[in-house]
């Protein structure tokens, strides 16, 4: 499976502030390229915190771009993944209720405290007592998901990239700056393979408006880029 992480920031490095309003760190041309990015996956992926307080839709927006998915034997829409430990998932969000096929990914006890309150929503899936994301993405691949758009929050993204589960990165930078530390940022502490001497090969640039797209390409911890 090919993992591509979707984040967008500002100058310093957030995902938002610490509002209750949502920031737009993106403009209409980089939404568009999001949602290019969508129509092209299998599957897209937010966590359970992104989801409650985002409350998004996670749809392919695009009616052409979704007619060509259909024409190519492909759902009209990705498959919507979350992530939850704790089986906290309000029924009533956007999420449920919008495009095809969900996946709830869980442990034992967040599956019990879910019980069937998403019943003909989603497929919850527990993976044991100890909730991991290799064995997530090893059930996506098992499932016909070849190509996974992870798009959030902190948890998910430092996640993936500590378990050296990211083939891809796209990285929006947004010409504003947060400094706020009560804000959520891109990447939380973690051990990451490699350290700091693993570098990640930078493989194009695109300047969309005021927003600059970096597209980084992760080695293998292994082999790392020079």
């Amino acid at each position: 499976m090919r993992v591509l992480l979707s984040v967008a920031t500002s100058l310093d490095g957030y995902i938002d502030d610490a509002s209750a309003q949502r920031l737009l760190l993106s403009n209409a041309d980089d939404f568009d390229r999001v949602d290019q990015i969508r129509a092209e996956s299998d599957a897209i992926l937010i966590g359970a915190q992104t989801l409650r307080s985002d409350n998004p839709r996670l749809l392919v927006n695009s009616a052409e771009r979704r007619a060509a998915r259909v024409s190519a034997g492909m759902p009209e829409y990705p498959v919507k993944v979350t992530v939850t430990d704790s089986g906290d998932l309000d029924p009533q969000l956007r999420f449920w209720h919008t495009g095809g096929e969900r996946l709830v990914y869980t442990s034992d006890a967040g599956a019990a405290k879910l019980g069937d309150r998403l019943h003909g929503l989603a497929e919850v899936i527990s993976l044991g007592e100890r909730l991991t994301l290799t064995d997530l993405v090893d059930d996506l691949d098992k499932r016909g998901i070849h190509r996974l758009m992870v798009e959030g929050g902190t948890g998910m993204h430092t996640g993936f990239l500590a378990a050296d589960l990211v083939d891809e990165i796209r990285l929006a930078i947004a010409p504003i700056l947060v400094g706020d530390p009560a804000a959520p940022r891109f990447v939380g502490p973690a051990e990451f393979p490699g350290g700091t001497g693993r570098r990640m090969h930078l493989a194009g640039v695109e300047q969309l408006g005021d927003v600059a797209v970096l597209n980084y390409l992760v080695s293998p911890a292994s082999d790392p880029q020079n």
